[in-house]
């Protein structure tokens, strides 16, 4: 049960990777076991895009390039247009600290999309991973794959590896769809960064603040 608990408390969004490279054999073992996720009636709707190589930085290239000239082409509204309390305090926050460990002065747009820009390089890790599903499917599906990619951050880790998910790639939808031939008919849900982490880099020494059980669940006796 330890080993269980540091794997789940232990998880983080890693923002650099070492480039050292990922088995093709390591990547589908954490997916297989990853699909262990419940499902509604077990309906099993996630899909899985794997870039790495040479497919790997065509789609980086493309995704820097749409972002630099502000193309951006949402699949799905991730938060609603007014963020209330106490989520607009959160997510501030941990900008804040992110930037501040990045030594980007909040006031510096220039530097913050730059800091955002490196999203498309996956932070530099050599897996990417795309997670998508049929439009048709309802929001129950929704609940499935995100099920689904909790498992596969957790399975990770036990390969010595950490993830990064990345909604940033949403934001750029079309790009993804183009480069990965990924049909219309299918919704590109979130991507995500795989790799060893660079225990060299700042950035990865955040350790977000999280709000207490007290705080967030209500007990009916």
């Amino acid at each position: 049960m330890d080993a269980v608990t540091a794997a789940v408390t232990g998880r983080r969004a890693v923002r650099r990777f070492l480039p050292a490279a990922v088995e093709d054999e390591t990547v589908l073992a954490i997916l297989n076991g990853a699909a262990r996720a419940p499902s509604g009636t077990n309906i099993q709707p996630w899909l899985v895009h794997v870039v790495t190589g040479a497919a790997r930085e065509r789609l980086s290239c493309a995704a820097r390039a749409a972002a630099e000239a502000d193309r951006f082409s949402p699949e799905y509204a991730y938060l609603p247009e007014r963020l209330e309390e106490p989520y607009r305090s959160r997510r501030r926050k941990v900008g804040f600290d992110l930037y501040a460990l990045y030594g980007i002065d909040r006031a510096d747009m220039a530097a913050r999309k730059s800091a955002m820009s490196a999203n498309y390089d996956f932070f530099g890790a050599p897996v990417g991973l795309f997670f998508t599903m049929e439009r048709a499917m309802a929001l129950g599906a929704w609940l499935d794959c995100g099920m689904f990619m909790q498992n596969v951050m957790v399975l990770a880790r036990a390969h010595g590896l950490e993830t990064c998910p990345q909604q940033a790639w949403c934001d750029i939808g079309a790009v993804v769809h183009a480069e990965l031939a990924i049909p219309d008919e299918h919704i590109v849900l979130s991507g995500m960064a795989l790799g060893r982490i660079d225990p060299s880099a700042p950035e990865n020494t955040l350790i977000t603040e999280r709000a207490s059980a007290e705080e967030f669940a209500t007990w009916h006796r």
